[in-house]
């Protein structure tokens, strides 16, 4: 009999971009190993903030296979301005849905939960206790940890989040092993639990990148220095900074800068920016035009607030760098991306105190086409010797049927 896997968590296929394509692809993986997987979610929402129109009609609870994956979902209260308390009801409501979905699952062998949400580790906890299942709970985001560093808890709402972070503490000492996605994130889960920790980090497939592409993605393929943030536009990143930056780039000639995304400061930033002809915005492409559009631009940049250290491992860096493209980021000197992007010499990283040292940074990369190749060249073969997707779920299977 195979051994059926059931995964927990809010994000899932059709979302296509950071936690939900991880998701996916790990189900797909698992199936394609011979598991049989099922996986409990929500609706799709994310990064919008919004349940995509495919979905707004469909019933409360609603049961899809997808390329061989049974996927249970509940539709969850998605806000469109995502507060301290409306997230606090998104989250009930994906909670409360899903207990329901819980009981039409056969006996799982291995139950993942991932986290984000603390509490799909808790659904976890209840199938391991009623079927005596091994519960394996996965950390991309310390999310509690993650909202007081980044700002977003004041007065009354730090001291519920305390209270939750005592949850949290106690779901993780009931798992049989809780992983994570980067070595910092690691040294953080070490000082949580005592439960059996695995590193299981993000990955990519390179030869995505690899794939001849016959011209430039439409959205950047002017004759100008290009230079590209795709990703999520929310509070994890320091904006306040990025407008600095477009204000002081105003003097340069030739250059663009293409903003690629949505999420919940999408309304404010793109108001922020309008008066700038020279920088333009776009919703979020579906993951098979992301490694054209990622290789169409001449640089990437990720401003990154410096108070979150390693509560977080951004995603769209591995496709960044997967591009052949260098990166200029900035954040905390002891983050763990600054340390990958030392030591793949594939990029740039600065402590975000000088708006000037980044804008000297893409004059230099804009007049010296050698070095942008070469720094881009080291970045992708850096990630395809780090984070290769067959080798990291390869040896994440291993581990997860001892």
């Amino acid at each position: 009999m195979n051994k059926r896997i059931s995964i927990i968590g809010i994000n899932y296929y059709p979302e296509d971009s950071a936690i939900g394509l991880y998701t996916t692809q790990k189900a797909e993986y698992l199936v394609n190993k011979g598991f049989d997987v099922t996986v409990i979610t929500g609706f799709p929402y994310y990064p919008q903030w919004k349940i995509s129109e495919e979905y707004k009609s469909k019933p409360y609870l609603l049961k899809e296979v997808i390329n061989g994956v049974k996927v249970l979902r509940s539709k969850q209260y998605v806000p469109s301005n995502p507060t301290f308390s409306k997230r606090i009801i998104h989250l009930i409501s994906f909670t409360f849905g899903n207990f329901i979905n819980l009981f039409k699952l056969s006996k799982p062998h291995v139950v993942i939960a991932i986290v984000p949400f603390t509490t799909s580790a808790l659904l976890g906890w209840f199938l391991k206790i009623r079927y005596n299942s091994k519960l394996w709970i996965h950390i991309q985001d310390f999310e509690f940890d993650a909202a007081i560093d980044s700002g977003l808890l004041k007065g009354n709402s730090i001291r519920i989040f305390k209270i939750l972070m005592g949850l949290e503490k106690k779901i993780l000492s009931k798992a049989d092993v809780v992983s994570t996605i980067s070595h910092g994130m690691m040294n953080k889960l070490k000082q949580k639990t005592k439960s059996n920790t695995y590193y299981l980090t993000n990955w990519i497939d390179v030869s995505l990148f690899d794939k001849p592409f016959e011209s430039l993605h439409p959205y950047l393929n002017s004759n100008k220095f290009k230079i590209l943030y795709s990703g999520n536009i929310g509070a994890k990143q320091d904006w306040n900074f990025f407008i600095d930056f477009i204000k002081k780039l105003d003097h340069l000639d030739d250059i663009e800068v293409i903003i690629v995304g949505e999420g919940a400061e999408k309304a404010t930033i793109v108001s922020a920016l309008n008066q700038y002809s020279f920088i333009r915005h776009y919703n979020l492409v579906p993951f098979k035009d992301l490694p054209i559009l990622l290789r169409s631009a001449d640089v990437h940049v990720l401003f990154q607030k410096k108070d979150v250290i390693d509560t977080v491992m951004p995603s769209k860096l591995l496709g960044m760098m997967a591009s052949g493209k260098p990166s200029i980021v900035t954040g905390n000197m002891k983050s763990e991306v600054a340390t990958v992007l030392a030591e793949s010499q594939g990029g740039f990283y600065f402590d975000g105190s000088s708006v000037t040292d980044i804008i000297n940074c893409i004059v230099n990369l804009r007049e010296n086409k050698q070095l942008t190749i070469d720094i881009g060249t080291n970045a992708k073969k850096y990630v395809k010797e780090k984070f290769s997707q067959q080798e990291v779920l390869d040896k994440f299977v291993k581990q997860l049927v001892i």
